[in-house]
Order: structure tokens, then C-alpha cells, then sequence
């Protein structure tokens, strides 16, 4: 392929590679691998051109999404090139959503998943892309309703598989609907997203999504009957060795509050000769088709690398978004202060207590609200027990402070251990 032309670059036909994000380290850019899927090979491709094109730094977001940071007007041309080149994104024209699904890492190959959420996936990805006027941020969470629940993510629709053939459907999780066969689910899908972009037509500054709809227009976008919400499920291992179907294994392990260096992902790609790679809605990376000897010894690679690699990690209970430097909106160094407060608060996070340690309002690594919400100002924090970034804050603190009230027997642990004894109850 010859090299692209500024005219195409201007264009924009690849909006989330072809437009990235400005940010305090330079140019984000984000990806969006064919299928959702990488190979070893291509895993160590990214990592190389991250640290040749980049500042080395690769994320993976809470939706999933592939990020390499520090790019610069120098080096995009050239990065956009290679990944073009060497088919590692798949994006459209348009300034829509470049991909609307959210599904567990091992869908398709889970014993546990009750329906193939990877082959409904396959259905839904190509008829959203034929809607127009669709939100850049909409979602729609795939759930096979098997162990890997995907309760914790917000969708404006979402599918939960009932049993080998049905499935219901939630608009802005908060209508249920159903159930349906899981044959009808893609067209169902696309029914529904023609008749929102109608409405959002119409309104557009009013209606940026499906959660923004009065509860008439919610309903009017299809005519299944109300269902009953699924029975609650008992929370997802988000990492370590899982079995698979066919005597296979899978090895999932978690980046540190998302992010980690070119290096480490260019090792563990080397490590491997073969195997299907998925992005983790939990920040990290699934390798499947693993046998259980190269499973395991993927394992402790990954943590002697100081990944993430056992469910009971205090860090993978912290959302943290990029915060300053490397961020020029945020007020506060969050990926820093959140590696020190999950130490100091690892006895409750590993109870299931959720923190989110935010640069900034934008809420970008946890949109909804956590048991700890922090967002800085002026180089503290503004403290919010049980709320999102908007919600009015108990007070503003500094790291040493929020430290001291962490303390058992302080105001703030209190309030986080009771947080805990309440999602026990409900379990």
C-alpha cells in the first residue's frame, strides 16, 4: 500500500485512528483490530510501532479498546500507515461508533455461556454499521449468561443469553424485554437502533442516548412484551487460568489501572507461538486455545512482568484514568496516587469495595458511580462515597489526608466497609 495521502488523512474516513485525541503526552490513538481479535505476532507488531511511533505507553479501556499514547503530528502519518498496512484496524467512514459490542473476552469458547455471544457479535457489528446518525459512544453488551457476567458495564442495550436458544433484551438498562430467539436478536438490534437514530434526528442536542429518552419513547422503539430482569449472578473472575471447551485453557491477566509498556506486551506476545487473543472489558487481554502447560506458563510470565494475574488483585477494584502529565485536562496525578491508595485500601478492594480515582469531571476510565470516587482538583481530591464524578463531594483532600481517613476507624474506611457488608447482603 503507498503512503497515505494528507488529503485521506484529512478526510477522517478513520475517525478514532485517523483523528486522535490530544492529551498532555502528545496524541492518543485508539484501535480497533479486525474481529476484535490479534494474534502473538500482531500484539508484538502494536508494541513495536507504540514505541516507534509513541511514548511506548499502551492502554487497554474499560470498553475494551486498544490505545497507544504519545503520538505526535510528526509520527500519526506514519503509524496510520503501518497499522492500514499491515491490517491492524478495522474502522469506517463516519463519525458513528466504530464498534457498538461489548462481550466477555471468552465468548464463543465459554462451557459456561448459555448462548454464542462471539456469533451474535459477528451479526450485530455489520448492520450497526449501516445505521446512520448513531452516537460515537452508544453500546450494546452481548452477555452469553454464563460466569463471565457482564453486569458492571453500562449499555443503551443489552442482550442476556436465558438458555441455549433465547435471549432478553434491556433498552438503557432499565426496560426489559422478551424474550427472544437468539436468531432474531441482530435484526431485532438494527430495528431498534433505525428507530433511536429517527429520534436523535430529530433532537439531537437533547438526545445523545438511549438513556436520555422518557420512558413512552423507550418503549416505543420495539413492540417485544416487558420481561423480569435475569436472576443476579455472582461477580466475574476477571483474571487467571480458565478452562475452556475442548480440553483448551485461556490465560486472562489485567494491565495495571489499563496501561502498561511496549516491552511487556512485546514479551508475552514473544512467548507465545500461537493463540487467539481477545481484548478484556476488565483492562487486560485474554489468550485463548491455550493447552494448560503454555496457559500456566503465560501465567507466571505475566506476573513476574507485574500484570495482573489472580481475581483477588486489590487493583482490579480501581478505575483510573490517564491523570497529569499525561493528560492535559487532569488536575491530579491518578494512575501515581491510584497505585498507592489500592495498597492502602487492598482489604476492602478485595472484598469487592469499587474506587475510581479520576483526573478530572469527564469521568473517562468509569462514566458511572463507584463506592470512592475521587476527582481532582488543583492537585487533591474531591471526595464522593457512593456517587460519580458530578455528585457533591464530602470534602477535598490531598493524598495524605485521603491516606489517614482510609485508616480503620476513620470516617472514610467506615463508610467503604459498609459499602462492602451491603453488596455481601445482596450477594
Amino acid at each position: 500500500m503507498s503512503a497515505l495521502s494528507q488529503e485521506a488523512l484529512r478526510r477522517g474516513w478513520c475517525p478514532s485512528t485517523l483523528k486522535p485525541m490530544e492529551t498532555g503526552d502528545g496524541w492518543l490513538v485508539r484501535l480497533h483490530p479486525p474481529g476484535a481479535t490479534l494474534t502473538p505476532v500482531q500484539l508484538q507488531r502494536i508494541a513495536a510501532l507504540a514505541a516507534e511511533h509513541g511514548n511506548g505507553l499502551i492502554e487497554i479501556s474499560a470498553r475494551a479498546n486498544l490505545q497507544i499514547r504519545g503520538v505526535t503530528a510528526e509520527s500519526h502519518p506514519k503509524l496510520v500507515e503501518r497499522l492500514l498496512t499491515e491490517q491492524l484496524v478495522d474502522e469506517h467512514e463516519g463519525d458513528g461508533p466504530q464498534r457498538v459490542t461489548l462481550v466477555s473476552p471468552l465468548a464463543g469458547r465459554d462451557p459456561t455461556g448459555l448462548i454464542d455471544a462471539a456469533a451474535m457479535v459477528a451479526l450485530i457489528e455489520p448492520r450497526a454499521r449501516t445505521v446512520d446518525g448513531l452516537p460515537a459512544k452508544l453500546g450494546i453488551v452481548v452477555d452469553d449468561g454464563g460466569a463471565q457476567a457482564l453486569d458492571g458495564f453500562s449499555g443503551d442495550i443489552r442482550l442476556v443469553g436465558m438458555d441455549a436458544r433465547s435471549a432478553v433484551l434491556c433498552l438503557a438498562d432499565r426496560l426489559w424485554l422478551g424474550p427472544i430467539p437468539v436468531t432474531e436478536a441482530a435484526p431485532t438490534v438494527a430495528a431498534i437502533l433505525c428507530d433511536f437514530a429517527a429520534l436523535r434526528a430529530a433532537a439531537p442536542d437533547q438526545i445523545r442516548r438511549l438513556r436520555d429518552l422518557s420512558s413512552e419513547a423507550l418503549a416505543s422503539l420495539s413492540t417485544l412484551p416487558e420481561a423480569a430482569a435475569p436472576a443476579p449472578r455472582m461477580p466475574p473472575r476477571r483474571a487467571g487460568l480458565f478452562a475452556l471447551e475442548n480440553d483448551r485453557f485461556a490465560t486472562l491477566v489485567g494491565l495495571p489501572f489499563g496501561r502498561c509498556d511496549a516491552e511487556t506486551l512485546d514479551r508475552l506476545g514473544a512467548a507465545l507461538a500461537k493463540a487467539d487473543i481477545r481484548l478484556s472489558p476488565w483492562r487486560g487481554l485474554a489468550f485463548r486455545d491455550l493447552d494448560r502447560t503454555g496457559a500456566e506458563a503465560l501465567l507466571r510470565l505475566a506476573g513476574d512482568l507485574g500484570l495482573i494475574t489472580q481475581d483477588d488483585d486489590p487493583r482490579l477494584s480501581v478505575q483510573a484514568c490517564a491523570g497529569s502529565p499525561a493528560c492535559s485536562r487532569a488536575e491530579a496525578p491518578t494512575m501515581t496516587d491510584a497505585a498507592v491508595l489500592a495498597a492502602a485500601a487492598a482489604s476492602l478492594l478485595v472484598q469487592g469495595v469499587t474506587l475510581h480515582v479520576s483526573g478530572c469531571v469527564k469521568a473517562c476510565a468509569h462514566p458511572t458511580a463507584a463506592d470512592l470516587t475521587l476527582v481532582g482538583r488543583d492537585g487533591s481530591y474531591d471526595v464522593v462515597p457512593g456517587g460519580t464524578t458530578r455528585d457533591k463531594p464530602l470534602a477535598t483532600l490531598d493524598l495524605s489526608a485521603l491516606l489517614t481517613r482510609l485508616q480503620p476507624g476513620q470516617d472514610i474506611h467506615a463508610r467503604l466497609v459498609k459499602a462492602g457488608r451491603s453488596m455481601g447482603s445482596q450477594g
